[in-house]
């Protein structure tokens, strides 16, 4: 018995189509087709749409970044045409082997423009040519993915779905904001999904998006009745995930290229500086001390005097200056 990628392969090679179902196809095919999709592999439908980017004003990214996206020590300071912003809508909130993505979407930086490409898969069996589809772009060996909650969810499905077709699971760079969003707002606003940090502090407006929540539910309805209105809302949801991702990382860029000083978005400065502590024993263990101790002095005037961070600020302000005095 081959494996089951093969066997996918072999029923939609044979497969009967029925008249009525044909035709109910074509005329789902003729929804999608009028607004901008277009086949792209078996039962699997594509887009590209472009948005105006949030980074027009932000041309090269801080030296500073790690301090709130420590995964970027691991891969170095990419360029902004390097980051490719990555959502799925699956057929569940909890993942497991029975959990299926049926729509991504893909978003890059070109020409001061966001690109998004999405991929959205119309039935099970086309699941094989979807996955190829995703994997083209995951496999990019130079761009680093950027997620919400990815690390857990999203890069998790797509592994195990992998796994499920034998096929070798791919291997990226990945940046998770649900991380650096913590650090700087859960003290603030408790829940941190993704529409709460856009609409509480980055000030987007989701009015009228339908909440992922309901992404399972609309699919398994598409296949049931054909009926194509809601499905296209959650495209657009997607969409909107994609572009709130891309403005959210313009404010993390923004709040690392001068912490203490830029807090348009109210962040929690103590949990800023906690960060920025971190990030100076970093530096100070590579023997870097001149940029630790400028940010670790902007930290000391921003907190609030004899608290907990503010004495351990301090301590760490005179290691730094015994260092320097040294060298």
């Amino acid at each position: 018995m081959g494996n089951l990628r093969g066997r996918l392969k072999r029923i939609h090679e044979v497969k009967k189509i029925d008249p009525v179902r044909e035709n109910h196809e074509q005329e789902t095919n003729t929804d999608f087709i009028n607004l901008g999709w277009k086949p792209c592999g078996y039962k699997v439908m594509e887009r590209e749409i472009s948005l105006s980017s949030p980074f027009k004003n932000i041309k090269n990214l801080p030296q500073t970044l790690p301090i709130l996206i420590p995964d970027l020590n691991f891969c170095g300071l990419p360029e902004i045409e390097d980051f490719l912003f990555f959502d799925l809508e699956t057929t569940g909130l909890s993942g497991g082997a029975g959990t299926v993505a049926f729509l991504a979407a893909f978003g890059k930086i070109q020409n001061d423009k966001l690109v998004i490409t999405q991929y959205l898969l119309q039935d099970y069996p086309g699941e094989n040519d979807f996955l190829e589809k995703v994997l083209e772009r995951l496999n990019s060996q130079k761009s680093v993915i950027v997620s919400y909650n990815g690390k857990c969810f999203d890069s998790q499905i797509i592994k195990t779905r992998c796994i499920m077709y034998r096929i070798r699971p791919p291997l990226f760079h990945h940046v998770d904001l649900l991380h650096p969003a913590r650090r700087l707002w859960k003290s603030i606003i408790k829940d941190c999904s993704q529409a709460s940090v856009e609409t509480k502090i980055l000030g987007l407006s989701r009015e009228g998006d339908i909440p992922g929540s309901l992404a399972p539910e609309i699919w398994f309805e598409f296949l049931k009745t054909g009926n194509t209105d809601r499905l296209i809302g959650i495209c657009d949801h997607n969409l909107s995930d994609i572009s709130g991702l891309s403005t959210m990382l313009c404010a993390v860029i923004l709040i690392a290229s001068d912490p203490f000083v830029i807090n348009k978005y109210n962040y929690d400065t103590e949990r800023l500086a906690r960060s920025v502590y971190a990030y100076a024993y970093r530096q100070m263990v590579n023997g870097n001390y001149e940029k630790p101790l400028e940010l670790i002095n902007k930290a000391v005037k921003a907190l609030e005097a004899d608290t907990l961070w503010h004495k351990k600020i301090m301590r760490r302000k005179i290691h730094l200056e015994k260092k320097i005095n040294k060298l």
